[in-house]
């Protein structure tokens, strides 16, 4: 999702919770059940949403996978260079 995220950053999710085109999105296709991706809801299709990325040179998104089930939807970003806030959290994060 580079430019909008990078490595490191900290989301604030709600799950479950209401979905618009262009909301940031935590996203699961049915090809890779076993990976959440991070995603911007583009449309809503039957069984779930079309799901994009901000990299237009990046694949993964619902044009290779399909349709994604939407798991949750993104609040807020915490910058990964917002030294205040990475000091209060564990090391590892």
């Amino acid at each position: 999702m580079v430019p909008t995220l990078k490595h490191g950053d900290v989301l604030l999710v709600r799950w479950n919770a209401t979905v618009r085109p262009n909301d940031l999105v935590v996203a699961r296709f049915n090809d890779l059940a076993d990976r959440w991706v991070v995603k911007r809801a583009h449309h809503p299709e039957p069984g779930g949403w079309h799901v994009r990325s901000d990299n237009a040179f990046a694949e993964g998104d619902s044009r290779q996978h399909g349709t994604a089930e939407v798991l949750a939807r993104v609040l807020f970003v915490w910058p990964a260079d917002s030294r205040g806030f990475r000091r209060l959290l564990p090391k590892g994060l």
